[in-house]
């Protein structure tokens, strides 16, 4: 039989995404730095909020975030955790029926206001189209999420960026898959007077063959594409029905399954 791993697209073993909420104007130097390094993001916006509190206007969202991906964050960021279901229902679901409205794709994703989440509210999400859901526990760590509906990041753009930056290029074997996911709020950096920080940390970690730059919801597709894969039970050949191309390690060859495809494993 022979040993089959997943790799990521192109069959980089290492990927990269950033998650800022909230929606504030400063996202508008951010994803320009973005942009020139590379650098995919996810922004969680408060559909409620639009153009108030130096937020983002609705007008400009959609051009704004083009290329990246806009996520729900609820409509007023409450804590959601001390409300009712009735209002958390209304505040996420509305939050992405008004952000659908204005950047003309379907909205699966979320991060947590105020990090607020209980048991009953991951129940919940996958009945109002949520396939994923950011919390505010930084890990320090690289691993894959196990629950995407508790997915936690590597590390907020605060905690020791650049050191957490060079430790992720420096690895190297390829016997495992490694996510650097940084979280945070763009206006902090106009708070704390740091733009030259996440300037530097994507310049160094931007625009690098290694590294897959995603959204949140990109890595949500790869992943489930991967296990929706339909392998014979002796490994021998695989079937892919889902329109994403799927990179596999096949006894440390690269092969990619391309969408509605079958292909055969040779030795």
């Amino acid at each position: 039989m022979p040993k089959v791993m997943m790799a990521f697209p192109q069959g980089k073993h290492k990927v990269l995404t950033m998650s800022y909420d909230d929606g504030k104007t400063a996202d508008i130097r951010l994803v320009e730095i973005f942009n020139k390094y590379g650098i995919k993001g996810t922004f969680h916006l408060n559909s409620g909020m639009f153009g108030s509190d130096d937020r983002i206007s609705e007008k400009e969202a959609a051009a704004l975030y083009r290329g990246h991906e806009v996520s729900a964050h609820t409509m007023t960021h409450p804590t959601i955790a001390r409300c009712p279901k009735e209002q958390i229902i209304e505040e996420i679901f509305e939050d992405r029926k008004r952000l659908e409205h204005v950047v003309g794709y379907t909205v699966r994703g979320m991060s947590y206001p105020n990090g607020s989440y209980n048991k009953i509210i991951k129940e919940i999400l996958p009945y109002l189209g949520v396939e994923y859901a950011r919390t505010v526990h930084s890990t320090g760590q690289f691993a894959m999420p196990d629950d995407l509906l508790e997915w936690d990041p590597t590390c907020h753009h605060k905690a020791d960026l650049m050191n957490v930056a060079e430790t992720f290029v420096n690895l190297n074997k390829t016997q495992y898959l490694y996510m650097m996911y940084v979280w945070g709020h763009s206006y902090e950096f106009d708070q704390d007077q740091n733009w030259p920080l996440i300037e530097s940390f994507c310049e160094f970690v931007g625009n690098r063959r290694e590294i897959w730059y995603a959204t949140n919801i990109e890595i949500v597709d790869y992943l489930k594409a991967f296990q929706d894969l339909k392998f014979s039970a002796s490994c021998q050949f695989v079937y892919n029905p889902s329109a994403l191309s799927v990179w596999l390690q096949v006894d440390n060859q690269i092969v990619e399954v391309k969408g509605g495809s079958q292909i055969a494993f040779t030795s």
